[in-house]
């Protein structure tokens, strides 16, 4: 299959996936949520203080998502942080800049697919212009090239997607490993991860050695480029604090 009729593929299976959401999702949020903030409202409206309170956030499997963070709180202690603080000291902080740039040139991907399903043409022929200039003056993407020109990221993803078209966020989850989710964006995740599994730039599929490597460095990428840290908030309530802080930062990158 080509890679043209792969992305038509993506694209069509991220439209049945969401057609499906907007079906169900909505109706099967409590009614106590009603008031939530609706999609593509002005970003005053997200913050506003009247809006969001720690308590406001549906969290209905509550005890299973406190686990699930003090878990995710010794994996990240005890395992990632120690393998990302080993490839920090043996990588150059050129090297980890062109790995950190190679796989967001590859991402972009559900950048442009997202774009395209929100029906967003400057983030779409921006986001194209950004993949076709790191692929090719920034060698396969090893350099940004297209920042330095002037041309951003348009971080989109399929949750936003579903936001975009007011699915709402659906009971918070905190998933092992990745952190504060909620249903819509897990949904999200899950989307994303077909549409560039079924793009398979890179033949993965073919060789399950070369998969495995690319997504554990790209995990390591990824935990490196986050400053956050367990318990380091000095807050008793910071899985409140994460809660809340998640849910509004996804308002926001819904709203704009």
């Amino acid at each position: 299959m080509t890679h043209a009729l792969r992305f038509i593929r993506c694209i069509l299976l991220s439209g049945v996936i969401g057609g499906l959401i907007l079906l169900s999702g909505c109706s099967a949020l409590p009614e106590k949520h009603a008031n939530e903030i609706p999609a593509q409202h002005p970003v005053d409206s997200v913050v506003r203080d009247d809006v969001t309170y720690p308590i406001d956030v549906y969290d209905p499997w509550e005890g299973f998502n406190r686990g699930m963070y003090r878990f995710n709180a010794g994996f990240d202690r005890y395992i990632f942080l120690p393998v990302v603080g080993a490839y920090t000291t043996v990588m150059p902080d050129v090297a980890e800049d062109g790995v950190s740039n190679f796989f967001n040139n590859l991402f972009e991907i559900t950048n442009l697919i997202n774009s395209i399903l929100q029906l967003k043409p400057k983030a779409t022929v921006e986001t194209t212009g950004r993949i076709l200039i790191n692929t090719t003056v920034g060698l396969v993407g090893l350099f940004d090239v297209a920042t330095k020109l002037g041309i951003y990221e348009h971080d989109e993803d399929f949750g936003q997607t579903l936001g975009h078209y007011g699915v709402s966020d659906g009971p918070y989850i905190v998933l092992p490993i990745l952190g504060p989710s909620n249903l819509r964006d897990t949904t999200g995740i899950v989307a994303d991860s077909l549409a560039f599994s079924e793009i398979d730039i890179l033949n993965l599929d073919d060789h399950s050695d070369r998969k495995l490597a690319f997504y554990l460095l790209n995990a390591i990428d990824r935990r490196h480029r986050i400053g956050f840290r367990y318990y380091d908030s000095g807050s008793p309530f910071e899985y409140e604090l994460v809660r809340l802080l998640y849910t509004r930062k996804r308002g926001l990158d819904i709203a704009r």
